[in-house]
């Protein structure tokens, strides 16, 4: 049985990742920042799927929390398979209105992290000549808006970029680009929701399950919903200094209330 390290493992996406992969008879490590809800998870997917299910408690805004997974990931002897770098946040307000401490720990989560966690995880892989790594990121990465945006852009283009590296490795990476999921995100961040279109919302679980299926095709960016392909193409088309005027209105109609 494979082994698959999902960080951010306790809600949303992550959790959707969990379900999924523990259906699939993958054993997992599950990593988040509350033991008890880890401990909850790891009873309930056991019992339901008969796998393994190993819990690693790890804030990966702290040097402490990131080295804790960089260590479990280098571990030769119980190999992981499948690296998950789910973790993330968001924070409310505009540019300059949010702490720079708040500003820094979310490059910490969404940057940081996510090359030392995949460094590590890759490294074990392409010397087994197997494996892969998920990075979410988010649709917000093709529009500029923000911190967030600007970090989740990073994960995107740092993707693409090991994944072309690793070629031929028989190591997989790719980012997953989501839109708006009904998850914890938005209510941790003190965001409100009522003002999103209902056509705007995806499902957590047809999310990932089309963001799988993504990965064993092999591509490197997935934007794993035809309404969000759709307007990604638009983006594209789009110059940027008109983009970046609509941007900030939506994020304003759409974003943090």
């Amino acid at each position: 049985m494979t082994t698959a390290l999902i960080t951010g493992s306790t809600a949303g996406i992550g959790a959707a990742f969990a379900r999924r992969l523990a259906t699939q008879g993958h054993n997992l490590v599950l990593v988040a920042r509350d033991t008890k809800r880890l401990a909850e998870q790891a009873t309930e997917l056991h019992d339901q799927h008969g796998i393994e299910a190993e819990v690693l408690t790890a804030d990966l805004s702290t040097e402490q929390g990131i080295a804790a997974v960089e260590t479990r990931l280098g571990d030769r002897t119980h190999p992981v398979d499948l690296l998950v770098n789910n973790a993330g946040f968001g924070n409310k307000g505009r540019y300059l209105d949010v702490s720079m401490a708040d500003e820094l720990a979310m490059i910490k989560v969404h940057v940081e992290a996510v090359l030392r966690l995949t460094s590590a995880a890759t490294g074990s892989m392409r010397s087994r000549g197997r494996g892969g790594v998920v990075n979410v990121a988010s649709v917000a990465a093709f529009v500029p808006r923000g911190t967030y945006g600007a970090s989740k852009a990073w994960v995107v283009q740092f993707t693409q970029g090991a994944a072309r590296d690793l070629a031929g490795s028989g190591v997989r990476l790719m980012a997953l680009c989501p839109g708006f999921v009904r998850t914890e995100f938005h209510q941790r961040a003190g965001m409100g929701t009522d003002n999103i279109p209902g056509w705007l919302w995806l499902d957590a679980d047809k999310l990932v399950a089309a963001a799988l299926a993504d990965l064993a095709r092999g591509k490197t960016v997935s934007i794993p919903d035809p309404r969000y392909k759709a307007l990604m193409g638009v983006v594209k088309l789009t110059p940027r200094g008109i983009l970046g005027g609509v941007s900030s209105r939506t994020g304003r109609k759409y974003g943090p209330q």
